[in-house]
């Protein structure tokens, strides 16, 4: 393998964008490739074989760009997806699940809120992952309509405020410490989350950790790039211009049919 190839990164639309600008930020020389299948978000909503299917599209259309490994951008195909990839591919893959063990074990109220996708929710492995920690408190809120809005352009609207605080009241109530943003659209609702919450409730995402763990593979398995920073490509299967606002119009953003 080539270790001037890029990483491919995909979610079910712009929110892996957050993903994307960690792994930038810390590896700014490594080319990326980046697939946003707004057409088909949100997964949350879909069932288990379809984002299988979704995820093995979007892994298929990156190996066709050469990719060197894959980041599943997406809570939603990580959960319900990863094992299939993993066992179908021959390809390094990054996953990304909502940061439970931070915010269980730094936790002092030992109740922790957690706002993510319905098929984040009822995944084997964020169950699994949740079992671990028994002595915390996990309460747990499906974030309906919150991709439709971020995709659509209205991050900033009144409806999307008022569907934050009727997630996030019960959970301010029930005395947590810690917010878990299990998907990844929802670090670009952090500003306005951070209104509502009081000030000692922390909240945790993945997009650091995912960074981090990106560079440990390169450094372990696959090698870093030996060329100077390159450009990274966006795709979009969807009107590119939500997209092109995300990333603040400083990047070529590709519409395409996949």
């Amino acid at each position: 393998m080539d270790n001037n190839q890029a990483i491919g990164i995909f979610d079910s639309g712009i929110g892996g964008t957050s993903i994307w600008k960690e792994i930038h930020n810390l590896l700014p020389n490594e080319k990326t490739i980046y697939l946003a299948d707004s057409k088909n978000a949100p997964y949350g909503q879909k069932s288990k074989q379809e984002i299988i299917a979704l995820s093995m599209k979007n892994t298929d259309l990156l190996l066709k760009m050469n990719c060197k490994l894959i980041v599943v951008a997406c809570n939603t195909a990580t959960t319900n997806a990863i094992r299939e990839l993993r066992t179908k591919y021959d390809i390094p893959f990054i996953g990304i699940e909502p940061a439970i063990k931070p915010a269980a074990t730094n936790s002092k109220t030992r109740k922790i809120g957690i706002l993510a996708t319905q098929g984040t929710l009822i995944s084997e492995l964020f169950n699994k992952t949740a079992q671990q920690f028994e002595n915390t408190k996990i309460i747990d809120q499906v974030g309906h309509g919150l991709v439709p809005l971020i995709e659509n352009g209205k991050m900033y609207s009144p409806e999307m405020t008022d569907l934050l605080r009727s997630y996030l009241t019960p959970m301010i109530d029930a005395d947590i410490d810690y917010l878990v943003l299990g998907c990844s659209h929802y670090p670009y609702l952090i500003p306005q989350i951070r209104d509502i919450l009081p000030n000692h409730i922390q909240i945790v995402d993945s997009g650091e950790a995912v960074a981090k763990q990106t560079e440990s593979l390169l450094k372990e398995k696959v090698g870093f790039t030996t060329e100077k920073k390159s450009q990274p490509i966006f795709y979009t299967n969807s009107n590119p211009k939500v997209l092109k606002e995300i990333l603040e119009n400083r990047y070529i953003v590709i519409e395409k049919d996949f």
